[in-house]
């Protein structure tokens, strides 16, 4: 009973310690995205998670510790959100199905977590975290890529590399507009935003996608 009770007690106090990490990431994040990173303060994020500093630096040793611990959170989560939103597209999908749910999941992730656009495109946000959004950043145009090539099986890969590239600056300057409005008009500028994609897609993709399939035909594949 001793024994079991000793392995208890260590167990306890890492649920504690993580639920404090998960409280202080919190209140960051809130610091985050109220300040911006550069004007937020350990005192500031201890203070909206109702800590002492003396807390706070049991656990993080400073403001970029705990940044940087936030991103790489936010980088795991945003790397399976990609991975739903660009998964292969039965040729059977209409455009507008295929863009708007990759649209929709990618929207849902920044409207649940504001503080990824605010650290991410921060003028001063730490180098581990540049470099890591630099590798997700090229992961994610990779994946695009992909998912063109098996639409447009025909055209060059520099035609590819360009088209990938407009799609994803299409889509960041449309989170902008959409990250900088509420409500009915936060919609609206969604559904412009699919607009946009779809219809810079549209010449491209012709009747890949959409058209009827015979029973025997494979979903598109993505690299």
């Amino acid at each position: 009973m001793a024994e079991s009770q000793e392995k208890e007690q260590p167990r306890r106090r890492q649920a504690r310690g993580e639920r404090r990490i998960a409280q202080l990431l919190q209140a960051a994040a809130s610091v985050f995205c109220t300040t911006g990173y550069t004007a937020a303060s350990t005192n500031a994020i201890a203070r909206e998670a109702g800590v002492s500093p003396g807390t706070l630096y049991q656990f993080f040793p400073n403001k970029e510790a705990i940044a940087i611990e936030l991103g790489d959170r936010l980088m795991h989560e945003m790397r399976d959100t990609y991975g739903e939103a660009l998964a292969p597209v039965d040729p059977a999908t209409p455009l507008e199905e295929a863009v708007g749910a990759a649209v929709d999941r990618f929207i849902a992730f920044n409207c649940d977590h504001p503080v990824f656009f605010a650290l991410m495109h921060g003028p001063d946000i730490p180098g581990h975290i540049a470099e890591e959004h630099d590798a997700l950043h090229a992961t994610l145009l990779a994946r695009i890529e992909g998912l063109l090539s098996s639409l447009l099986p025909d055209a060059p890969p520099a035609d590819l590399s360009r088209t990938a590239h407009m799609c994803l600056g299409l889509y960041k300057a449309g989170l902008e507009l959409v990250l900088g409005h509420d409500g009915a008009e936060r919609d609206a500028y969604v559904r412009e935003l699919k607009n946009v994609l779809i219809r810079y897609l549209e010449p491209l993709v012709g009747d890949r996608l959409g058209a009827p399939q015979d029973s025997g035909a494979g979903a598109c594949a993505a690299s």
